[in-house]
């Protein structure tokens, strides 16, 4: 199957899953959910690439393992999220405006289907990746995947427990790895995709895959990411969250000033 054919079938595939994914939410009221099936989705589309993929079999099984790995773990923790706490800021804020209207809210559901799509760019470079024996190129792109994957479930799980304590209510996460940047999720999420760099050097289609980086890191930087975080972290936090700022790097973890 061709590269266009087999990206048009996954976004086939991701705009069924969020069209079932709005009817949900229609009900439920709870929008989070579009986020969990974009994470499966593009755990599918890894899976899905590398089985009609063309190139040499070793890049094909490690995208499959690594990029299905990733998502189904992200999936898994915003699911958490969705089934345990109130709507998702961002959404909260487009329901009050928009209500329940089911156009709109199907529009944003098929958005995130093409999402899919765009992020499942760097895998097609790999699924025709025709090297089969860049040992050192593989073990590098594991190694990345690795230290990107822990970092996120590092940080993720000290949030967790940050805020599940009805003491920290109003106060801001400044232990662990969110001491050394204001966004240490986000960060490790940006560099999972250079793993996908790495598996496609040598496929005729490799530029496709900085698609995940440079694209990943615009999300976060610029649009649904750090912005929308931000301004929810100092509409509820305020002044302390301001100290935080001054004092933590944004998104590459460096040394604190002091900001007490």
């Amino acid at each position: 199957m061709s590269t266009g054919a087999s990206l048009l079938l996954v976004w086939a595939l991701a705009a069924l899953a969020q069209a079932l994914a709005w009817r949900w939410q229609q009900r439920r009221r709870n929008a989070g959910l579009v986020d969990v099936v974009w994470a499966s989705g593009v755990a599918g589309a890894a899976v899905l690439l590398a089985a009609l993929g063309d190139g040499a079999a070793m890049p094909r099984l490690l995208l499959a393992l690594l990029g299905g790995l990733w998502g189904l773990r992200l999936a898994w923790h915003l699911w958490r999220r969705v089934r345990g706490e109130d709507e998702d800021g961002r959404y909260a804020a487009l329901r009050e405006r928009w209500g329940d209207d089911p156009l709109r809210w199907f529009a944003l559901f098929q958005a995130q289907a093409l999402l899919v799509v765009l992020f499942a760019l760097p895998f097609a470079a790999v699924a025709r990746n025709p090297v089969g024996d860049s040992t050192g190129l593989y073990w590098a792109a594991v190694l990345v995947w690795l230290v990107s994957v822990a970092g996120e479930t590092v940080a993720d799980a000290q949030l967790a427990r940050f805020r599940s304590r009805p003491e920290n209510r109003g106060r801001t996460m400044r232990a662990g790895l969110w001491r050394y940047s204001r966004h240490p999720n986000y960060f490790f999420e940006w560099l999972h995709w250079f793993a996908y760099v790495l598996l496609a050097v040598g496929s005729p289609i490799a530029w496709l895959a900085w698609a995940g980086p440079v694209t990943m890191y615009v999300f976060l930087r610029w649009l649904s990411g750090i912005p929308h975080t931000e301004r929810n972290a100092l509409r509820t936090r305020g002044d302390d969250y301001r100290r935080y700022q001054a004092s933590t790097p944004m998104l590459f973890p460096w040394f604190p000033k002091d900001d007490r």
